[in-house]
């Protein structure tokens, strides 16, 4: 083999897989980390103190945190934005977002109306 075709691609280290500002810094890792432990320890506190006045509404400002922690944890530790991977892994985001909410909502469809699926119980003695 030539030496002259290897010396050409000495200085390329880089593979094409896009690592080269894809990795964050300490500062940002624990910018997330610390992000992350507020937005736990928050939430902790409002059921253990009984802060907010109905038990619903503590579980609607928790569900808030949790978007808010799933956010954190996808810029801070996954590094996705919308320019990484060419958008790729922006779809594969939206593509598993779809999947969940379809299996989410498919599933309490079906929990909310086994109730009128079932068979009553007068019926059901007879079949002994």
């Amino acid at each position: 083999m030539n030496t002259d075709t290897h010396v050409a691609h000495a200085d390329d280290h880089h593979h094409g897989d896009g690592h080269a500002n894809a990795h964050g810094s300490f500062s940002t890792y624990m910018l997330g980390f610390v992000l992350s432990v507020v937005l736990t320890a928050i939430p902790f506190w409002l059921v253990m103190s009984g802060a907010l006045p109905s038990k619903q509404i503590t579980a609607l400002v928790i569900m808030a945190f949790a978007v808010v922690q799933i956010v954190v944890h996808m810029i801070y530790f996954l590094h996705m934005n919308t320019t990484s991977e060419n958008g790729w892994s922006m779809m594969a985001l939206i593509f598993t977002i779809v999947m969940v909410v379809i299996a989410l909502s498919g599933s309490l469809w079906v929990m909310n109306h086994l109730n009128s699926n079932m068979m009553p119980i007068h019926q059901m003695n007879g079949m002994k």
